[in-house]
C-alpha cells in the first residue's frame, strides 16, 4: 500500500497543488497537521486540498485545532476525508491512528493549540498495536532536531511507538528535521514536511 506523506504546508497552495496532482497514485494520503499559520486563513490550503479524491487522514498541527479543521473540511465537502485527534479509522484493512497539536507544550503562546505529555499519554491510550501512527509531534530524539540540533519530540509520542510498534510513524512539525527518517525499534519514523513522500507499508489484504 503506497502513501503519499506530507505536513507543514502553512497555507502554500501551490505544495498543496502539487500534493493534489500526486494523490492520485497512491493508495492514501497522509496529512500530519500545519496546514496554516497561527490560526489564520485555514480556509485556503483545506479547500485546495479538499481536491483529492484519494482516501485521506489528517491530523490537525499546532497552528490548527481539530475544530477548525472539522469545520474546515464540512464546509468543502471534501469526501474520504478523516480528521484524527486521539481516535482512528481503518482504511482498506490498515488502521491508522492519529494525534494533533503541539507535544509537549510549546514556547509559542496562547494561539498553539498544544498539548502537556500527560494529556499526549491519555489521547493515545487507545492507539492499536501495528497502526499508521500519524502524530504532528514527532517521537523524543527521533527526526526532531531543530536547525540549532535541539531535541523537541515528545516521550509520550515515542512511548507509545515503542509499545504498539506502528508500522509506520508520520510527523512534521519540527521544521528543521523534514524529509528525515529514523528507526524506532520496527518502526519507521518519517518527518514528512511540505513537498511530500511516498512510503510503502505492507497491505494488510495481501500480507
Amino acid at each position: 500500500m503506497d502513501l503519499l506523506l506530507f505536513s507543514d504546508v502553512h497555507g502554500d497552495l501551490d505544495a498543496c497543488r502539487r500534493l493534489v496532482d500526486r494523490a492520485s497514485e497512491v493508495d492514501v494520503v497522509v496529512g500530519a497537521g500545519d496546514f496554516c499559520v497561527a490560526r489564520r486563513n485555514l480556509a485556503a490550503p483545506i479547500e485546495t486540498l479538499s481536491a483529492i479524491d484519494t482516501p485521506t487522514v489528517l491530523v490537525p498541527g499546532n497552528a490548527e485545532t481539530e475544530d477548525e479543521i472539522a469545520e474546515q473540511v464540512s464546509a468543502t465537502g471534501w469526501p474520504g476525508v478523516h480528521v484524527l485527534h486521539g481516535d482512528g479509522v481503518t482504511i482498506d484493512g490498515l488502521p491508522f491512528f492519529g494525534i494533533g497539536g503541539g507535544i509537549p507544550i510549546t514556547p509559542f503562546g496562547p494561539w498553539s493549540y498544544d498539548f502537556s505529555e500527560a494529556e499526549a499519554r491519555t489521547l493515545l491510550a487507545d492507539c492499536p498495536e501495528g497502526a499508521v501512527l500519524v502524530s504532528h509531534s514527532p517521537p523524543k530524539n527521533a527526526v526532531d532536531r531543530d536547525s540549532k540540533g535541539q531535541s523537541l519530540g515528545s516521550t509520550a509520542v515515542r512511548d507509545v511507538i515503542e509499545a504498539a510498534e506502528p508500522v509506520l510513524t508520520v510527523c512534521g512539525h519540527i521544521h528543521g528535521s523534514w524529509g528525515e527518517t529514523a528507526e524506532i525499534g520496527p518502526t519507521a519514523v518519517v518527518n514528512a514536511g511540505p513537498e511530500g513522500l511516498v512510503w510503502e507499508v505492507p497491505s494488510p489484504t495481501t500480507a
